[in-house]
């Protein structure tokens, strides 16, 4: 195998990557690449019954139980408090630290256009923290980058000021499943918070397995929202019609212009994301 890539997704909370990146980080670590995901607040607002510490340690767990189903090389929660996350410099400080002393090839992160404050902020500081991650005096007791990493957005459905572009999309359908079993980890969000804040909680039912199939074929595809429809016309540029035909499930990504820039040919992006056969 080539050098063994190193990938790192900053989401905004302890599933945020897990729902937009999960296939490509199970796709990644079985293929013997290096995963990591951080969140960058504790999540201890997610909820309608239960915050503070008891739901943040609840959902730290959560995401240590998904980081084993997706052998992901770790899963960082950050103890900053859901709703408080701020670009200041401090912040900042903190996230370059975090690039640094992981040396990702590839960063992926939300878009900064956002419903949500934490996820724009946590965009923003990926973003402020991009061109610092190579300047010497800046966090200066931790070694720069050698090199600039290519820095992705995940997908979304918000269009102004601009529309997300799916520059690269991936069949995920092989490791649908053990996203899945991923996203089943997160049952205070899947089970719990979102049904509630979504109005369906009556629709939950009651045994593990029962819900684990209730995620499969009624909330996925709810908030998967036709993403494999969506961008048909790219899947079928980076797969050829014939496949195309055959993929249920995709994950997006948009090149952002603040890291290293790579072409996005089929050839150019199989160097990054190695995944079309």
């Amino acid at each position: 195998m080539a050098k063994k890539k190193r990938v790192l997704v900053f989401g905004a909370h302890p599933d945020d990557c897990d729902v937009k990146c999960g296939g490509i980080a199970i796709k990644y670590g079985d293929a013997g690449h290096i995963v990591k995901f951080v969140s960058t607040t504790n999540g201890a607002t997610g909820h309608h019954e239960i915050g503070g510490i008891e739901l943040a340690r609840r959902r730290y767990a959560e995401a240590q139980a998904s980081k084993e189903i997706a052998k992901l090389a770790d899963y960082q929660v950050l103890d900053w408090h859901t709703g408080e996350l701020i670009p200041s410099v401090f912040f900042r400080k903190e996230i370059i630290k975090i690039i640094r002393e992981f040396l990702p090839d590839i960063i992926i992160t939300h878009r900064p256009n956002d419903y949500h404050p934490d996820h724009r902020y946590t965009s923003q500081l990926v973003q402020d923290a991009s061109y610092i991650i190579t300047v010497p005096n800046m966090v200066p007791l931790t070694d720069i980058m050698p090199k600039m990493p290519v820095i992705f957005y995940m997908w979304d459905t918000f269009k102004k000021p601009n529309p997300f572009c799916a520059d690269i999309v991936v069949d995920i359908d092989n490791a649908m499943d053990r996203k899945l079993d991923m996203l089943h980890c997160h049952k205070s969000q899947m089970y719990e918070w979102i049904p509630f804040n979504q109005n369906v909680l009556k629709e939950v039912p009651e045994s593990d397995a029962d819900r684990r199939r209730w995620l499969e074929e009624s909330v996925f595809p709810r908030r998967n929202w036709g993403l494999e429809g969506a961008y048909r016309d790219r899947v079928i540029e980076l797969y050829g019609e014939e496949k195309a035909n055959s993929i249920r499930y995709i994950e997006a990504f948009e090149l952002c212009e603040y890291g290293q820039q790579i072409g996005l040919d089929k050839k150019s992006i199989s160097e990054i994301f190695p995944f079309y056969d």
